[in-house]
């Protein structure tokens, strides 16, 4: 699976439109950035109905702001359009397979539910 370059033109439709969606905050000056950017390039590969989307936080920094990004990499991972996942840091192959796998067994309806919940008490 190809990786997709995000802007804040093509964030919603693209979070909107995918089941998973993973998204790398990044830019080329970042260390921990460029030694990320292999890792996810190489799960993007074992998982092809996964979506797995970039933004270049220096091109695109209303999205970056948008997103409330405080530090790079920053990954986030939606699931039927919620935020499941948002931390900053590089992740080993691995670790980033078992977020896959941990948002994939979500039960939505009852995230939905405690989302819910939680709005009304807010």
């Amino acid at each position: 699976m190809s990786i997709v370059n995000l802007t804040v033109d093509t964030f919603e439709k693209t979070v909107k439109d995918g089941d998973v969606v993973l998204v790398d905050f990044w830019a080329a000056w970042c260390g921990p950035c460029r030694m990320f950017a292999p890792v996810f390039e190489a799960v993007s590969e074992r998982y092809p109905d996964v979506v797995f989307a970039k933004v270049d936080t220096e091109a695109e920094q209303v999205l970056a702001a948008q997103a409330g990004i405080t530090s790079i990499p920053t990954l986030m991972i939606f699931r039927e359009n919620v935020l499941v996942f948002a931390e900053p840091g590089a992740l080993p192959g691995p670790a980033l397979e078992e977020l896959i796998g941990a948002a994939r067994a979500l039960d939505m309806d009852g995230v939905r539910v405690r989302m819910a919940a939680h709005q009304t008490v807010s």
